[in-house]
């Protein structure tokens, strides 16, 4: 074989490799039905004291199953149907918490977090953000067609009590998802937003994982899987990001991060952080994980949750 054909094959084999990769990785990170849960959700689920945390579940759980509660479906601007947990508080003018959860997660995960919300006087609405839960969809928005469910959901709530005051809180992808709607143009019943432990863009996110979990470079597999998603999913990771919505944001935002966050790392918090234009504050809870800063920093949490809310808005906690 001539040396420009054996050039040829290998640049053929190579091409193939990047192809099945990026094939592989798109599965991974971005399909429902994927193998996702095997390395980003087993690094993104692994909880310290894990029996405290299955039994603070089954308490929330048991929780929701005892207060009137219903399960509300509503159309996509894309056609998908949504689906949502959803409890009225029986206060007259109580407000929303319109909350999100996190990747390859649910809303019913979140009962938690409701439950702080609920017997703070709230009404409580906790999508399944899509391709999670009850709710349609054949890939992972990431946050960023997620935004616009988010405000389909306000919508959702003005329809009911066209006075009513929303707070939006995510954890992880749910905290990108507030995030990134905070660039919309939202009502000016969005009184405020929290951010716990969200990512400052998908392109970001994705090459972190990519380098701690495969030990790789953005490029090729960064670039094939970005013009896959455009393709498949009709966005990109770049676009996709956080700290551009917020350089647009008005509503005030607390972002929230765990210092020993190996899942969406701790500098992230000061990059979006920075690119907030909105009346904004910050918490770093030490030596929590991802998603942890709840359970370490314990009562200190809600209290600068409730007390930033209450700083910016009529609302108390």
């Amino acid at each position: 074989m001539p040396w420009w054909g054996m050039a040829l094959l290998v640049l053929l084999v190579l091409a193939a490799g990047a192809l099945a990769l990026t094939l592989a990785f798109y599965r991974l990170a971005l399909n429902p039905k994927g193998q996702k849960r095997r390395v980003f959700g087993a690094s993104h689920n692994a909880i310290p004291r894990k029996e405290e945390h299955k039994k603070r579940a089954e308490e929330a759980r048991a929780w929701w199953e005892s207060i009137p509660n219903e399960d509300i479906f509503i159309s996509a601007y894309d056609g998908l149907r949504l689906h949502a947990h959803c409890a009225k508080n029986p206060l007259d003018a109580a407000p929303w918490a319109l909350i999100c959860h996190g990747y390859t997660s649910k809303g019913a995960d979140m009962f938690g977090v409701a439950r702080r919300y609920n017997e703070a006087g709230y009404s409580v609405l906790l999508p399944d953000l899509r391709g999670h839960g009850e709710s349609e969809g054949h890939y992972i928005g990431m946050g960023w067609h997620d935004r616009l469910d988010v405000l389909g959901w306000i919508d959702f709530i003005l329809a009911r009590e066209p006075g009513a005051r929303v707070v939006l809180h995510g954890i992880s992808m749910g905290a990108a998802t507030v995030m990134m709607a905070a660039g919309e143009a939202l009502p000016e019943n969005v009184v405020a937003g929290i951010s716990d432990c969200g990512f400052t863009s998908v392109w970001a996110e994705f090459s972190y994982q990519l380098k701690a979990i495969f030990g790789l470079p953005p490029f090729p597999v960064m670039y094939l899987a970005d013009l896959m998603t455009r393709l498949r999913a009709g966005y990109s990771f770049r676009e996709a990001s956080a700290v551009r919505q917020l350089k647009k944001a008005r509503v005030p935002l607390l972002f929230i991060h765990g210092t020993q966050d190996r899942f969406v790392p701790f500098f992230m918090l000061d990059e979006v952080y920075a690119a907030c234009a909105s009346p904004k504050d910050k918490l770093a809870v030490q030596g929590a994980g991802h998603g942890g800063a709840a359970r370490e920093a314990g009562e200190a949490y809600w209290e600068k949750v409730f007390g930033f809310i209450k700083a910016h808005s009529s609302l108390a906690g």
